[in-house]
């Protein structure tokens, strides 16, 4: 890490002390420097065989595809759900964010759907997840405002295809076996009430559902910024880009400018700015998140 990053870095540090509460918003850059990555080998490994029939470039875009089946579908989707949710981090970015903050007041905003803070040991509590969670089903339509646990049935897919899972959850394909493409008709999921298709509880249009467990977040959070409206807080925004700016970035600016003693940090590799108005009391670090955690 370069020398300037190092010495933002020590005034995070200094920041982190002073402060009596801290916010964290969390982009995709933070899961990002944790190891889940969308492209190259880690995403060749596991879709290789839709790669060569599809010509899919990254994870991402390859579920947006119309696949012809429900079958296929869903083997598809199981594959990116599995690894993305019910693996691990490859690295221990998030364990190292949650020792900085345990002994803190923290509350958690992020956009990220992978349950890697919970996992970490953050508080499920201290959580607000606003754009879903690849461990939840809903209806397509949707009929009702309830979610579904996944786990279960996405084991099943991933089975149903030719994986062997571990007892920690890396999958296996053994040797000679020829992975399948779609899986069995009787494990496509469809909607207790409606028997309408099933689908994943992620934000990409007006269908989302905003659950009971999604508003009782929310007003947590509302909850905790407003106790500390005008006390010291550090808003620390890790990996948030400029698709959704509307959720963590535009707020932390407009939240730390209404309060003379809040703070504001941006960790983004190749990505850090902050406006005039709060360039006083602000900390951007170009540099990856995982070494500046690693630094502090």
């Amino acid at each position: 890490m370069e020398k300037r990053a190092m010495e933002k870095a020590e005034r995070l540090r200094q920041e982190l002390e002073r402060a009596d509460a801290v916010v964290i918003g969390a982009g995709a850059g933070l899961s990002a420097a944790a190891g889940f990555t969308y492209t190259g080998e880690r995403f060749c490994r596991y879709f290789q065989d839709f790669i060569d029939k599809y010509g899919f470039r990254d994870m991402y875009s390859g579920g947006f595809y119309p696949f012809e089946s429900l079958e296929e579908h869903w083997a598809y989707w199981s594959r990116y759900i599995y690894i993305n949710r019910y693996m691990d981090a490859p690295k221990p970015v998030y364990h190292k964010l949650y020792d900085l903050v345990k002994d803190k007041d923290y509350f958690v905003l992020t956009t990220n759907v992978d349950h890697c803070f919970p996992k970490a040991g953050f508080d499920k509590h201290r959580l607000f997840y606003t754009q879903g969670d690849y461990g939840l089903f809903q209806c397509s339509e949707p009929c009702h405002k309830s979610t579904y646990d996944n786990e279960e049935a996405v084991r099943r897919m991933m089975e149903a295809q030719g994986y062997v899972l571990s007892e920690d959850s890396t999958p296996h394909v053994p040797e000679g076996t020829a992975l399948r493409m779609e899986i069995p008709n009787e494990l496509i999921p469809y909607c207790p009430v409606c028997h309408k298709p099933m689908t994943m509880n992620l934000r990409a249009d007006s269908t989302f559902v905003e659950d009971e467990g999604w508003h009782k977040a929310a007003e947590r959070y509302g909850k905790f910024l407003e106790r500390y409206r005008s006390g010291n807080i550090l808003f620390l925004e890790l990996g948030v880009g400029y698709n959704t700016p509307g959720i963590i970035k535009y707020p932390f600016w407009r939240m730390t400018d209404c309060n003379p003693k809040a703070a504001y940090v941006c960790v983004n590799l190749g990505e850090t700015c902050a406006p005039r108005e709060i360039r006083d009391r602000s900390i951007c670090i170009n540099a990856d998140i995982g070494k500046v955690l690693e630094q502090l």
